[in-house]
């Protein structure tokens, strides 16, 4: 687990909520700056998945190493679920489920992190 791409992951998914937020409140459907912004939040994950699991093989992982794994993937399919629902409705509806989706990001990397530490 990267600390660092962790903080980044947490505020740049929040920062991505509060837009998502924002073009639902305007009653607008997705847009390329947040189709962009759930891209990246994607790659981001993928890293930390990476690295993640290449720690857990090197034998450096938490003693939870199923749910840390568990946690990893979930988040992984988080991101593009969010972009085919949100593309697949054309309302105000879209941006919302993205900002649910960019929302529960930083919950599972708040746990990833205590499950990683051993705090939880």
């Amino acid at each position: 687990m990267i600390a660092a791409l962790a903080a980044v992951l947490i505020g740049g998914s929040l920062l991505l909520a509060a837009l998502c937020v924002i073009t639902a409140v305007r009653n607008r459907p997705m847009g390329m700056v947040l189709l962009t912004g759930l891209g990246l939040l994607e790659i981001a994950l993928l890293v930390q998945a990476a690295v993640g699991i290449a720690r857990v093989v090197g034998g450096e992982g938490p003693p939870e190493t199923a749910t840390f794994v568990g946690y990893l993937v979930a988040m992984i399919v988080i991101p593009p679920a969010a972009v085919f629902w949100a593309l697949a409705e054309r309302t105000r509806w879209g941006p919302a489920v993205a900002a649910v989706a960019c929302f529960a990001i930083p919950v599972m990397t708040g746990r990833l992190l205590q499950i990683w530490q051993g705090t939880a």
